[in-house]
């Protein structure tokens, strides 16, 4: 998970980095004393979730939320602050969290378990289809032994959830769908060292297979297309035309 934080007193920043780094040690928190170096931060970065000062200088917390949301939607927003009479507007905010100052990771964990529910147990999965194609587990890329299976994985992720029997993998992976004794054993081949490599990740629930057909559960992901073709403002403003630049039938889903 990576996080933003944005406070103008340096304890109250150290503080909040100490209950995060015991309530979730491999999430990632850039701290910010000064409002506009975290919207800069922000228009280049994603982030999952803020924490905010409520009073903060030159900016009013609740003011700065609207324009973190404004940039990334999806992002929650958790205000940190020692003024109790600003709840009714972090709830008017549809903030997802409030926690009073010193932050503790008892409470700190309380609001992320109510952010992402069981998602805190569970490793974040990250798929990158622009500028090239790449899956990440808790930031760290997964690798591959066959260059095929990461082709195959990247294909299931194209169809977003729809399933994929053999013939259409191997037409798209291969430009044939004929399907010959060999090929079979091949195809057999690339599928194992997907799911071998999805296993060493320790995120094989991502793939659902059946007889003949293979899919991905796409709600499992954080995808950038996903994103793109939601509408997300952030996904739209990366797109540069460069949609699984390296497999020639993504071509055909650039339109």
């Amino acid at each position: 998970m990576n996080y933003i934080a944005v406070d103008d007193e340096p304890f109250a920043l150290k503080d909040l980095e100490e209950a995060l780094a015991e309530t979730a040690p491999d999430s990632v928190l850039q701290a910010f004393s000064i409002p506009s170096q975290a919207l800069a931060y922000v228009r280049d970065h994603s982030f999952d979730a803020a924490f905010l000062d409520i009073e903060l200088g030159s900016i009013n917390g609740l003011v700065l939320a609207k324009q973190l949301k404004d940039l990334c939607p999806r992002a929650h927003i958790i205000f940190v602050t020692s003024h109790e009479q600003y709840a009714l507007g972090a709830i008017q905010m549809h903030a997802t969290g409030y926690l009073l100052k010193p932050v503790t990771a008892e409470a700190l964990r309380r609001e992320l378990t109510f952010a992402y529910g069981e998602t805190m147990q569970r490793k974040r999965v990250r798929v990158q289809t622009f500028g090239g194609f790449d899956i990440f587990v808790d930031g760290h890329p997964v690798p591959f032994k066959r260059a095929k299976s990461k082709e195959l994985l990247a294909y299931l992720i194209d169809r977003r959830g729809a399933s994929v029997t053999a013939a259409d993998a191997c037409a798209a992976l291969w430009g044939d769908a004929s399907i010959d004794a060999s090929k079979k054993g091949y195809f057999r081949i690339v599928v194992k060292g997907l799911r071998e490599a999805l296993q060493a990740a320790g995120i094989e629930e991502i793939l659902l297979r059946s007889w003949n057909s293979l899919a991905i559960l796409p709600d499992r992901l954080d995808c950038d297309s996903y994103h793109f073709l939601d509408g997300d403002p952030q996904a739209v403003n990366r797109y540069r035309h460069d949609y699984l630049s390296c497999y020639e039938w993504a071509e055909f889903r650039l339109e």
